[in-house]
């Protein structure tokens, strides 16, 4: 599969997360800054890369993120 393009990363992330549809959401977001970031949301990170971008991340490589940029370099 091609990488996407971090823009296409960013719509992925807010299609995902029901709470966010209207977040901005930058690379240089701290995601787990955002006002409506629950546990549940890493969870749901987990799952879109295996489903929406068929790439394997653990929880492990998630706590060592910070930023939707750092997320997107998973891929």
């Amino acid at each position: 599969m091609e990488k996407i393009s971090i823009q296409d990363f960013i719509a992925k992330l807010q299609d995902a997360f029901e709470n966010m549809e209207d977040v901005d959401i930058k690379p240089e977001t701290n995601f787990r800054d955002l006002e409506n970031w629950t546990s549940l949301n890493a969870m749901i990170i987990v799952a879109m890369f295996e489903s929406e971008l068929d790439t394997s991340i653990t929880f492990s490589q998630l706590r060592e993120c910070e930023t939707v940029a750092d997320l997107y370099n998973l891929i």
